[in-house]
């Protein structure tokens, strides 16, 4: 018979959790079969964003680098731009221009990086660069033609024709203006998405969490132009259209992330910084313009929303908006195909799925 105490049976004794089953099961306790998952994955990140940014920059060298070249003859212009194509390495991708002004214009066009005008005589040639697109492409630049012309007997006179504000260190301002802009985007979605008390977005969820992102990019654009603009005098050029740009990256980049999240779940959230901060940053072409990029970098840059924002935000400031079509092309194409698979993760959610934690799912 059990005996009680204050008319209460005894229970069976606590089970002993000193040995290493009690151990195994407070580690299952503690940390679920989920979470471990999760944290994997999370190691798997760093390590990729270790990766990725040591091995863009690690070792910058010059790739055909864009130059206009320009002499008194069309025999003259021909065997410049003959010797410069020669090159070991292939650091220049010449092409000849009728004239200094025509040379010049496809530096403010963006169609070239730089130009090189051969003078007749003993004079030194002139080097145009634009420090604008960034300092250290236009220091390689003018390292690699230095040295062709030294190798020919002649020196060579450097002209910025696109200098960099003074208030914009090395022309990086831009760079990190759109980082900015992007952290925002895939926080905000994040938010929005998981949320203590968010339920998984049906139909109606998912456009109002796109509606709620878009007012939220076109606050972030506006602020991040007023800050880098006026208020820092970091970046010239038009405060409408940086704050246009600036709406569409940060909804671009916040489309995606609830995309990814609405066909992926939380591990979705991974997925976009995977594919904006870690691939995204580093081929970005900020602290080293796709030209000095390795070819894995320098190719996958230009299609990324930070490369798009990146070129798109120093055309607008030093360039009068030249070039910038393109890269505000792929931007709204992201933003499109974010906010419908957004829709569609949602509209095709089972009839339970208010059922399922926040999350889960799109």
């Amino acid at each position: 018979m059990t005996r009680t105490t204050s008319g209460t049976p005894e229970g069976p004794p606590p089970a002993d959790r000193s040995g290493p089953q009690g151990f195994v099961a407070e580690v299952k306790d503690a940390v679920s079969v989920r979470a471990a998952v999760l944290v994997i994955g999370v190691l798997a990140l760093q390590i990729a964003f270790i990766t990725s940014y040591i091995g863009a920059f690690h070792k910058p060298e010059p790739h055909r680098i864009p130059i206009a070249v320009a002499a008194p003859t069309a025999e003259l212009t021909g065997r410049t731009v003959n010797l410069l194509a020669g090159l070991a390495g292939e650091p220049l991708d010449p092409s000849a221009a009728p004239d200094e002004a025509s040379a010049r214009r496809r530096i403010e066009t963006r169609e070239a990086d730089g130009a090189l005008i051969v003078r007749p005589g003993g004079g030194p040639d002139r080097l145009l660069v634009a420090s604008a697109s960034g300092a250290s492409l236009a220091d390689a630049l003018t390292e690699v033609v230095a040295g062709a012309e030294r190798e020919r007997g002649r020196s060579v006179e450097v002209v910025d024709v696109v200098p960099d504000s003074p208030g914009d260190a090395r022309g990086l301002s831009s760079f990190y203006l759109v980082v900015g802009w992007c952290v925002g985007g895939y926080l905000c979605a994040a938010i929005l998405a998981i949320s203590a008390g968010a339920r998984p977005a049906n139909g109606h969820r998912a456009l109002i969490r796109l509606g709620a992102l878009l007012l939220y990019s076109i606050a972030a654009g506006l602020l991040g132009t007023v800050i880098a603009g006026p208020v820092l005098d970091a970046l010239p050029g038009s405060v409408p259209a940086l704050w246009g740009l600036g709406a569409l990256l940060v909804f671009t980049v916040g489309a995606i992330t609830l995309a990814l999240q609405g066909l992926a779940g939380i591990v979705g959230i991974g997925l976009a910084i995977l594919l904006v901060v870690v691939l995204g940053n580093p081929s970005a072409g900020g602290a080293y313009p796709y030209p000095l990029l390795p070819p894995f970098w320098r190719e996958i840059g230009p299609a990324l929303p930070p490369g798009a924002g990146t070129f798109a935000a120093r055309s607008i400031a030093y360039f009068r908006g030249n070039g910038a079509a393109g890269p505000m092309l792929i931007l709204a194409a992201w933003a499109v195909a974010g906010a419908l698979i957004t829709t569609v993760c949602a509209l095709r959610r089972p009839a339970r799925a208010p059922a399922d934690p926040p999350g889960s799912g799109g």
